[in-house]
């Protein structure tokens, strides 16, 4: 894309009961963003309600299912932007952060995808426990899928629309960001990493569950080994590439637009 053809962009947003944290979620989204989809997880605050007050041209939906990942397939499919960016309700993610991936993606690859642990990367909500398990699973993730990521829970991610059309998601929870890791792998996308400062949660409690939330992960990261290892006994998929790079991205910004 270029300056005289840019690039629509829409950002998926699941909520749950966020109402308070969504002022300063929809008010720091540049104005560069075209579209705003909000996927409600059928809140029984005023979610909706504000969303629809702070920025009246917002698309709401309300998710078919239940869980992160259901929630996000259905942004996606509501979205029309050419570029998705994705981006968490409570504030943790910062919307003026976009024009970085999305610049990214300008730059020529197929995926930008947030990390906390890089250089210019932080986390200010991120626990022990959870770091050490996100440790782990990425380096399983690594290892078993030749990649080179340094975060792999975390859900700041923009990928091109026909990027997102490659990788079917097909989950519930928030093992969302681990299944589509795998997948972009598994289809040889050129991904990116963006250093990226995660926030604390603004109000209210986390819906992720450590123990719950860490097994489905890890049951994704074997499910999806295993479905590899079949496609490529029936010769309907390669050995996944390492097209990874981590670092922030030199590309202009400038032809972003709504």
């Amino acid at each position: 894309m270029t300056a005289a053809a840019p690039a629509r962009i829409s950002v998926v947003i699941p909520a749950l009961n966020e109402a308070q944290n969504l002022p300063q979620v929809l008010s720091r989204i540049p104005s560069e963003v075209g579209e705003v989809v909000l996927v409600d997880g059928r809140s029984v605050d005023d979610t909706v309600a504000v969303a629809r007050a702070l920025r009246p041209d917002v698309r709401v939906i309300v998710q078919d299912g239940c869980g992160k990942g259901n929630a996000l397939a259905c942004g996606f499919a509501a979205a029309t932007g050419e570029i998705i960016v994705m981006l968490d309700a409570d504030g943790s993610t910062d919307p003026a952060e976009i024009p970085a991936f999305v610049a990214a993606l300008l730059a020529g690859y197929d995926v930008a995808k947030g990390t906390r642990f890089a250089p210019g990367g932080h986390s200010a909500d991120i626990t022990r426990v959870r770091r050490a398990g996100n440790r782990m699973l990425n380096g399983l993730v690594n290892r078993l899928f030749g990649t080179r990521h340094t975060d792999l829970c975390y859900g700041y991610i923009a990928l091109w629309r026909r990027s997102l059309e490659q990788l079917s998601v097909s989950c519930d929870g928030f093992e969302v960001e681990t299944l589509m890791t795998i997948r972009m792998a598994l289809a040889g996308l050129a991904v990116v990493e963006v250093p990226s400062v995660e926030h604390a949660r603004l109000f209210g409690e986390s819906k992720l569950r450590v123990t719950r939330d860490g097994l489905r992960v890890l049951r994704t990261i074997l499910s999806e080994k295993r479905r590899e290892r079949a496609a490529q006994r029936t010769g309907l998929l390669a050995p996944a590439a390492d097209a990874v790079r981590a670092g922030s991205p030199a590309a202009s910004a400038d032809a972003i637009a709504g």
